[in-house]
Order: structure tokens, then C-alpha cells, then sequence
């Protein structure tokens, strides 16, 4: 990929009014002033943050009236010289002013090139640009909410803060090999390994939010779970307030696992309706389940169905359950929320079911998330925080067993690399190809 071509995509997906087609690069003004006509004059002497009103011109004929937006390096997202044409939405428009522009002299960008210029320009760090292209895929409030933070950089000020006590370690550390014939020791073991006892700490409590990171991106997962004809079918739909399974007085009507989604109180659930479980000869009702113990198994909680107090059986699970007593209309008790792990309700009625969706939210701490601290989401910046906790207990061992300075330092700089994978200051092209690349167009 190169860094230097001047590059062209749209930036808005169709269905809309107006699109904007992203110009970037050293000739994007030049590039764009090729096709563009404006009685305020050529683009390439606007000053930054303008905008000129103008047309596009397909040799003498005027393919359509756009705006022009004129930003100049650095001042822009690439940290290039850029422009942003806003044109109608028409599929031929947007089509034919990107050919135009490519037979001006740009080519077409790739998937998040743009976001990958803006980070190679230092206009943000990997952390952050990745959080781009989970800004753009949020689907919930909560969700919105972890993007923007590390957008904006919360995620990078942690870092950077357990980077900077890492480097003054390490350079105490080198200071005493520059110094080695002296005996000296300008790096108190004691305060060092209180130091590093407190980095541990921090990289493991932003470790610890990757579970309910991970569980706010990708929809906390709810097992729907109980015998046949509970109404664990009835329920899903009535959470969703759609038709979306099939209902039905034959036991084993549910075979597989179906899942949606659904959004309460600004947090994405992923709801599984699972097939009722008991003990059956039927070898194709038995796979699915199979399949429902497997959905427990992967659940963040579980809502356990049934009809009666006796009929709730103990399930074996990490997850915290939610019991819930169907068909209240029929038994004639009171709808709503029994204590704080059953409530009752009637999924054909709809009596209860707001009392169910307030314990499932209320299930979800999202706290550490209100407080504006950091919740990680990303299972690569996992990973590397996991390592780096590894690189920190070798780094105390080797405190504890009286390791040289030289071996030392190089036990702390093995943290500082596995920081430094989140941040993008240590990185391969084979990285970032695959980070990019799960980019939009245009992105």
C-alpha cells in the first residue's frame, strides 16, 4: 500500500439523500480542481476548513451541483491534504465522479485506508483507530459509549501512563549498567517491585473489563431454557415484540437455537431460544438438546421457564439465572418481580415481562462504563494485556531471585512490547493489513 498515491472512495453507504465521496492525499487538490468548477475559485488556493459551491464537470457536460469541503494538512483526519464532495446520492453520481476523479490521477483507496493514513500520519494511535470501525458498528448506547472513550482517547492516557513508569525503570536500570564498575544502584529493588506490583494491578483491572467489554459489544448473551411448553418461544417474541419463533402446543417444536437481538435500557442483549429440555428417543430432538446445554454453557445469564415453583430444576452453570413462572394469567397470581432472582409473568399476556427485562439490565453492571473508566472490548488488546501481566510476573520473579540489571531491564521492556502491540508504537504491516481490512470502504 502506498503512502504517498492520492487516494478516492465514498464515505456514505447508499439509501440516502446526499453522499460524500473522500478525496485524499498530496494531489488531492490538484486531482479534484481537474473536474471542478467554482466561480470562488480553484480549490488548491482555499484555505482550510472552507467550503466552495461548484459543479462537477464530465468533459463539457455538468454531471451534478456539489459542495466541496477544503481541509489542509495536518488539519484534517489522513493528516493530509483532503476534500470531501457532498453530491446527490444518485448510484450513477457517486459511480461516475469516482471514475472522474481516478482518471484525474487518484486511485481507489482500499478498506480503511483512510483511517490507516490517519494513524501512520499520527493523527491517532491503533488503539484508537480501531475504535473507529467500532464507533461505526455500535449497535446499542453502551456499546457507543466503549468507542467513543477510546476514540477519544481514554484507553491511550492508561497506557501511556503505565508506559511512563515502565521507562523510568527501565532507564534507572540502564543508568546502573553505565555505572556498573561503581556498584551502584539507582533503582531501589523495594520501590521497584512496589511499582510493578501496582502496573499489575492496573493491567489486570483493564484486563478484568474485557468480560463485560467483550459481552456490551457483541450482545450479552441470554439462554432461554426450561422444559417443552413452558413458553419460552411466546417469551422471545414477546421480549422482541416480534413474531420471530414459532409457537406451538407440540412438545419439541423448538429443534435448534434461535437468536435475535434486543436492546434495553441502552444495553445489547442477544437473546437464545433454545429446545426444551427432558428425556427423549427422538435422536434429532436430542441434538438440539444438546445444542441448549452448550447455549448455557456460553451464556452471560441464564432465564430458566417454567410454570411452576416444583418444576424449576437446578441447572449447573457460571452464569447467574433468572427464574421466571409462566402463565401467571392462568394460576392466577400477580404479575411481576417475586424477589431478586424470579419473577412472575404471562409472555401471552405480556403481564411481568417489564419486570423481567428491569433484572435482566439490572444483571449487567455497567458502572466502571458510567463512570467513564476505561472497558476493554477488543480481544486483541486482551491478549496483549494478558501477556503483558505475564511479562510483569517474570519481571517480579526476577526482583525476587536477585536478576541483574541488564536481565532486568529486559524483563520490563518485554512489558513495555506488549503495551506498546495496543498503541501501534510496536507493530508488523501483517498486523495492521489485518486490522485494516475488516475496515469499510471509505473508512
Amino acid at each position: 500500500m502506498s503512502r504517498t498515491e492520492t487516494i478516492v472512495a465514498p464515505a456514505t453507504g447508499q439509501g440516502g439523500a446526499i453522499a460524500v465521496i473522500r478525496v485524499s492525499g498530496n494531489e488531492a487538490f490538484d486531482v479534484t480542481d481537474k473536474i471542478f468548477r467554482s466561480r470562488r475559485g480553484r480549490v488548491a488556493d482555499a484555505d482550510g476548513y472552507t467550503i466552495l459551491y461548484g459543479s462537477v464537470m464530465d468533459g463539457d457536460q455538468t454531471l451534478d451541483d456539489v459542495l466541496v469541503s477544503v481541509f489542509r494538512a495536518p488539519h484534517s483526519y489522513t493528516g493530509e491534504n483532503s476534500v470531501e464532495i457532498s453530491c446527490h446520492a444518485s448510484t450513477y453520481i457517486v459511480r461516475r465522479l469516482v471514475e472522474l476523479l481516478i482518471n484525474a490521477g487518484a486511485r481507489a483507496a482500499s478498506a480503511g485506508e483512510f483511517t490507516q493514513r490517519a494513524f501512520v500520519n499520527g493523527k491517532m494511535d491503533l488503539s484508537q483507530a480501531e475504535a473507529v470501525a467500532d464507533m461505526i458498528a455500535s449497535a446499542s448506547q453502551a456499546d457507543h459509549r466503549i468507542a467513543l472513550n477510546q476514540m477519544r482517547g481514554g484507553f491511550s492516557r492508561d497506557l501511556a501512563e503505565l508506559r511512563a513508569e515502565l521507562l523510568k525503570i527501565t532507564s534507572l536500570l540502564e543508568l546502573e549498567l553505565d555505572f556498573s564498575e561503581e556498584d551502584v544502584e539507582f533503582a531501589d529493588r523495594t520501590t521497584m517491585r512496589q511499582l510493578l506490583v501496582q502496573t499489575q494491578a492496573k493491567i489486570g483491572s483493564l484486563a478484568n473489563s474485557f468480560q463485560l467489554g467483550n459481552a456490551l459489544k457483541n450482545g450479552v448473551a441470554v439462554a432461554i431454557v426450561g422444559a417443552p411448553n413452558v413458553g419460552k418461544s411466546t417469551l422471545l417474541n414477546r421480549l422482541l415484540n416480534d413474531d420471530r419463533a414459532m409457537v406451538s402446543d407440540v412438545a419439541g417444536t423448538t429443534r435448534d437455537v434461535i437468536e435475535e437481538y434486543c436492546t434495553i435500557d441502552g444495553v445489547r442483549f442477544r437473546f437464545m431460544d433454545t429446545a426444551g429440555i427432558r428425556t427423549t428417543d427422538d435422536r434429532l430432538e436430542q441434538m438440539g438438546i444438546d445444542r441448549t446445554h452448550n447455549a448455557i454453557e456460553r451464556a452471560d445469564v441464564v432465564v430458566q421457564v417454567a410454570e411452576t415453583d416444583g418444576e424449576m430444576t437446578t441447572i449447573e452453570c457460571a452464569a447467574p439465572v433468572i427464574k421466571v413462572l409462566n402463565k401467571c394469567d392462568k394460576s392466577g397470581r400477580a404479575a411481576g418481580q417475586v424477589d431478586g432472582s424470579t419473577v412472575l409473568l404471562s409472555a401471552k399476556m405480556g403481564e411481568g415481562v417489564d419486570a423481567l427485562r428491569a433484572m435482566l439490565r439490572g444483571v449487567v453492571d455497567t458502572e466502571r462504563l458510567e463512570s467513564g473508566s476505561t472497558v476493554v472490548s477488543n480481544m486483541r488488546h486482551y491478549s496483549a494485556l494478558r501477556s503483558a501481566s505475564e511479562a510483569v510476573e517474570q519481571a517480579l520473579a526476577g526482583i525476587d531471585s536477585g536478576l541483574t540489571s541488564d536481565m532486568l531491564s529486559e524483563e520490563v521492556r518485554e512489558v513495555l512490547f506488549h503495551l506498546g502491540e495496543i498503541t501501534g508504537e510496536i507493530t508488523t504491516d501483517e498486523t495492521l493489513g489485518n486490522i485494516f481490512a475488516n475496515f469499510c470502504i471509505g473508512k
